[in-house]
């Protein structure tokens, strides 16, 4: 019996799902794939920190809260702009990146904060303590990357340290207490 044209053309999908990523690039397999799963960890992360900053944004109360809004707003929108560059770059070395929000959950070493409320100050210092996180984690990968020498990721990496380092100040400065003195 003869197969259908569409047959063949679901069995041909099929099999070319099922094909190894081959992806040309000078790194060898072993770089590619740990600098993938470095990257897909980091992308994890940055999704679940752009979450959190979203919830917190989106929940912020209180006396400062058009100044914090704003500013996590813009942060939230700095995360996000990471996302596409971390996953294609993990493409680029011939890896594969994060499918699902599940998946997500299953990489990321961010912590969820799902409370029904949380103190302003509390908010602040939680996305301060997960942005230092982030920075040192970004400083983790930019080691696997100068190990085997993917100098594009990691030139990448060091922007984002740059970002997160000045998002983690910024947390820490709005989040100190005011000086009733004027000094």
């Amino acid at each position: 019996m003869k197969k259908s044209a569409r047959s063949t053309s679901l069995d041909s999908a099929k099999t070319r799902r099922r094909a190894p990523l081959v992806t040309p690039s000078d790194l060898k397999a072993g770089s590619s794939k740990d600098i993938a799963a470095a990257m897909n960890g980091i992308l994890a992360d940055v999704f679940a920190l752009y979450l959190k900053t979203k919830n917190f944004h989106w929940h912020m109360s209180g006396p400062h809260f058009r100044d914090y809004h704003v500013m996590l707003d813009e942060q939230a929108d700095q995360l996000y702009a990471m996302t596409d560059p971390i996953a294609e770059r993990i493409r680029k070395v011939g890896g594969t990146t994060l499918r699902s929000i599940g998946h997500i959950a299953r990489m990321q070493r961010i912590a969820d904060n799902d409370a029904d409320f949380v103190e302003p100050s509390d908010m602040l210092a939680e996305l301060r303590d997960d942005n230092k996180t982030l920075a040192a984690r970004l400083r983790e990968a930019h080691e696997v990357c100068d190990e085997h020498r993917d100098i594009a990721t990691a030139s990448l990496i060091e922007v984002w340290i740059d970002e997160t380092e000045r998002r983690t100040w910024f947390l820490f400065e709005a989040s100190r207490p005011g000086d009733s003195t004027g000094h």
